[in-house]
């Protein structure tokens, strides 16, 4: 059985992405909404846990109310141990059903992305902040500070969204739109999105 490590962060990620269509589609054939609450709280939990293992975890230490998750390159070996590790987690904690959703997703993502986005790149996999301390100029501070280690080691970073709301957000903090695509899993629209280092 899992253990949450990060429940409150965890809760804020929830309550920020509830409405994604990734996680929608991922959670659709849990029956309950109380129970699509707890596995999607379960899921952001892991995927902060994994951030911290694999890549990088961003926790601003002025506040609680979000977070942002990183992923960076890893050698094949390491890359499979991880998928391996977040097949199990899925199947054991969400289902068979979730784990089928997720595979389908990703893998239609990275095919697109692996096409655009420089090998290099660290992806900007989850990044949220609770839905009443939004618009007061929290969120950049969840990612400017891991964009000022990529701009030192002048490395490109990315991220995928299904809300054309967050566009501009990005734009203000040097991303641009480097294609869309309809996802056929969740039938949603989605941006591909890429920032230059700056040096």
């Amino acid at each position: 059985m899992y253990i949450s490590k990060y429940q409150p962060l965890a809760e804020a990620l929830n309550s920020a992405l509830e409405n994604d269509p990734f996680y929608i589609t991922l959670l659709s054939w849990i029956p309950g909404e109380a129970e699509k609450r707890n596995a999607l709280i379960k899921y952001m939990d892991y995927s902060m846990t994994e951030a911290e293992q694999y890549g990088l975890l961003y926790l601003p230490a002025e506040h609680n109310y979000g977070a942002s998750i990183w992923s960076k390159p890893l050698d094949a070996s390491t890359e499979l141990l991880k998928l391996q590790q977040k097949k199990a987690f899925l199947k054991d904690e969400l289902g068979e059903g979730a784990l089928a959703i997720y595979l389908e997703i990703v893998d239609f993502m990275a095919s697109k992305a692996d096409e655009l986005i420089a090998p290099d790149a660290w992806y900007l996999s989850i990044v949220g902040l609770k839905p009443e301390f939004q618009g007061k100029g929290l969120g950049g501070g969840l990612i400017k500070p891991i964009l000022d280690k990529t701009d030192q080691q002048n490395l490109t970073t990315y991220l995928e969204t299904f809300t054309p709301a967050n566009i501009s957000f990005y734009k203000r903090i040097g991303y641009e739109t480097v294609a869309s695509f309809i996802e056929p899993v969740t039938n949603a629209k989605y941006w591909i999105m890429s920032r230059k280092p700056l040096v």
